[in-house]
């Protein structure tokens, strides 16, 4: 009977508390007249990705032991976390090859220096699990149609070198070599064939539907970049499939068109709260080559790469685009302050988020602009897309690039952009949600300690906001992340930074899987 009163009280405080008004940014908490500050916005993906093909960032090497893999692997989100970043995204298939116990395809050759060994456990239930421990989202990487690397690390164009369980061992007529008699030759699924397109995706839904993802994320590579005076071998596979359609290019970007939407449909059909975002080249036409595309003069992913990606934007085929956009502010092919715009108008009136792939590879490295040599450049970007409201947040490629911090250019981008934590963007239908309740508020010898209760079953993760001093916290109070110290997953926070002797109002919000945030806790003051 206590409790039940308890809870009517809170109720009943809350509302007094709180207009509950839906907000732009997915929260109940803030309405949406809210002044907001652009430098510390609630609502921002800030991701980094973690390359496993060729060891690019993790593991660093192959053939190491499972506690080294797992210590690095732990590096890498405390970089994260460090860094103020709410995602993360790991390469868990390079090419036909798995960082799980798959039913499908070999273990990956980057664990332990063997393709198709086993390592004894399992990657991938480790990467969420820790990635969750930190309240960072996990979204796996998946590339779809590679099947190899270039020799000598890989088994290049030779079918017979890849392990005995590759699908293309099993189905060599799958396989295409590209480019031929070329050092930097690979294998690929040909895409035009419906069976080999099945695999992958039951190869990635194997994944999807065992382990507790957050996204499903492919990169840039469908049909590969062309290779001077090569075309891709699939001239009978077009003479089989490809007798409805006037050309082999329209043929191409439907095979891929289906790969995407069938992807989509897979994916929210078992696990409708999995987001699935693609990573493309960022152009996708010249608007010398279409009137739609943008004012570039570079290579086109419609044409190279036969993805259509301006398509699945306006189909509502995928969740949330990053294009990569590798090019500084003013460069002539390829201007960043063009391109973000371009993208800002396709997203523009659709579901899907829009974020923005960001080339930390090119700071202070060879051959680049002189831009890249400027610590300041890629937070321009950053402070360029605060002009854009349908741009969501970014992500860095890659996490060797985050920790190198050449210049300084990784702690400016830290400190002028993600001074205060932010949750990724809201997404997919919302409901309204019970607000926690903190049950316990004291000073420890370790800071500000809360213990809160979650009324709602929804409830994945938290949200802690702190004010100075006695405060009733306002519906606009909560509008932005200036009061907010952390995310949290569980039901305990510490606050640090609590100084003794000053008194503190804290209240706390639940958020669901998809991010929508319920109103705050009847606040508590320490």
């Amino acid at each position: 009977m206590l409790w039940r009163i308890a809870r009517v009280v809170a109720v009943a405080v809350a509302a007094a508390a709180v207009a509950v008004v839906p907000a732009t940014g997915g929260s109940a908490a803030a309405g949406k007249d809210c002044v907001t500050s652009p430098a510390t916005p609630k609502y921002q993906l800030r991701a980094m990705w973690i390359a496993s093909v060729v060891n690019i960032d993790w593991p660093s090497a192959p053939g190491r032991s499972e506690r080294e893999v797992k210590a690095e692997y732990d590096g890498w989100l405390d970089l994260a976390v460090a860094q103020g970043f709410n995602a993360v995204i790991v390469q868990v298939r390079p090419h036909a090859d798995a960082f799980w116990p798959s039913a499908y395809e070999p273990w990956s050759q980057y664990l332990t220096g063997v393709a198709g060994q086993d390592p004894g456990w399992d990657p991938l239930e480790y990467l969420v699990r820790r990635a969750h421990e930190r309240n960072l989202e996990f979204h796996a990487w998946f590339n779809p149609y590679r099947a190899s690397m270039p020799a000598p690390g890989g088994a290049g164009t030779d079918v017979s070198k890849l392990p005995a369980s590759s699908p293309l061992r099993v189905h060599p007529e799958w396989a295409v070599a590209y480019p031929v008699d070329n050092a930097a030759g690979r294998l690929y699924f040909d895409p035009g064939i419906p069976e080999a397109r099945a695999w992958v995706q039951d190869a990635i839904m194997d994944a999807v539907a065992r382990y507790d993802v957050d996204g499903v994320h492919f990169d840039d590579y469908f049909y590969p970049y062309p290779a001077a005076g090569q075309d891709f071998g699939d001239d009978g596979t077009f003479a089989r499939y490809g007798g409805a359609f006037p050309n082999k290019a329209d043929w191409r970007r439907h095979n891929i068109d289906l790969l995407i939407q069938e992807m989509d449909q897979r994916i929210h059909a078992v696990k409708p709260w999995v987001r699935f975002g693609v990573s493309p080249f960022g152009i996708w036409r010249n608007k010398a080559a279409d009137p739609l595309g943008s004012d570039t003069n570079g290579t086109q992913s419609y044409d190279a790469n036969f993805a259509d990606t301006r398509k699945w934007v306006r189909e509502g085929w995928i969740d949330y685009i990053v294009p990569q956009v590798y090019w500084n502010i003013g460069f002539a092919v390829a201007d960043y302050a063009k391109l973000v715009p371009w993208w800002a108008d396709v997203v523009a009136g659709t579901d899907v988020q829009l974020y923005i792939g960001q080339a930390d590879y090119k700071v202070a490295a060879a051959g680049q602009p002189a831009a890249w040599f400027e610590p300041g450049e890629l937070s321009s970007h950053l402070t360029f897309n605060r002009q854009y409201p349908q741009v969501r947040g970014d992500v860095h490629f890659s996490a060797v690039q985050v920790r190198a911090d050449r210049l300084g250019a990784e702690t400016l981008l830290a400190a002028e952009h993600r001074s205060r934590p932010a949750f990724p963007p809201s997404w997919g239908p919302a409901r309204p949600m019970l607000f926690p309740v903190v049950t316990q508020a004291r000073r420890t010898a370790a800071g500000a300690e809360l213990r809160w209760r979650a009324l709602d079953a929804a409830a994945t993760s938290f949200g802690v906001y702190r004010f100075d001093g006695v405060r009733i916290p306002r519906g606009c109070d909560l509008a932005d992340a200036a009061h907010l110290i952390a995310t949290v997953r569980g039901t305990a926070y510490t606050d640090p930074t609590a100084e003794p002797g000053r008194r503190y109002t804290y209240v706390v919000t639940a958020l669901d899987r998809r991010w929508h945030e319920s109103p705050p806790s009847p606040p508590r003051i320490i």
